[in-house]
């Protein structure tokens, strides 16, 4: 308030201004490091909080460096053969110039069982990332409490 023509509103103003700079500025510090895949389970934990409310199934893909830590997770939509499609799937995994990738998608039924769709996507996908050069690590479906590895399960 001490310069000519700053007022009380325009002082706060600016204070308050100062301040959110601040917190953004510590919000983009704390952010955590890039976390690491080493297992279905980690993948579980990443993403089960973003799908376990759905009604109606989600695919997600994680985009993956060469040591397996997470680039992006990215959604892609719902889940049936017509709209996951290796185009989108893979459009956005050389954006983020990954090297792997994990699909994940989720049951709202609670039965992580895939279907035969999930398992025809699931090899269409892998064809493609072939041809690409991304491997597929891995298919993952989650329920609200349990998951089921295509890995783990012999289907890729």
């Amino acid at each position: 308030m001490s310069i000519k023509g700053l007022g009380l509103a325009k002082a706060t103003q600016i204070k308050a201004v100062l301040e959110l700079a601040k917190r953004y500025n510590l919000q983009i510090e704390e952010q955590p490091k890039a976390k690491k895949i080493l297992s279905p389970e980690d993948v579980f934990k990443l993403i089960k909080s973003k799908l376990k409310d759905y009604n109606k199934e989600h695919f997600y893909i994680i985009a993956l460096n060469t040591r397996n830590y997470v680039i992006s997770e990215i959604s892609i939509g719902t889940l049936n053969s017509s709209l996951v499609h290796p185009r989108e799937v893979f459009a956005e995994a050389i954006r983020q110039r990954a090297n792997s990738i994990i699909l994940v998608h989720n049951h709202p039924s609670g039965d992580p069982t895939p279907s035969e769709d999930d398992i025809t996507i699931t090899k269409r996908l892998q064809e493609a990332g072939k041809l690409l050069g991304i491997e597929i690590l891995d298919h993952i479906i989650i329920t609200k409490t349990s998951y089921l590895s295509f890995k783990n399960s012999k289907l890729i």
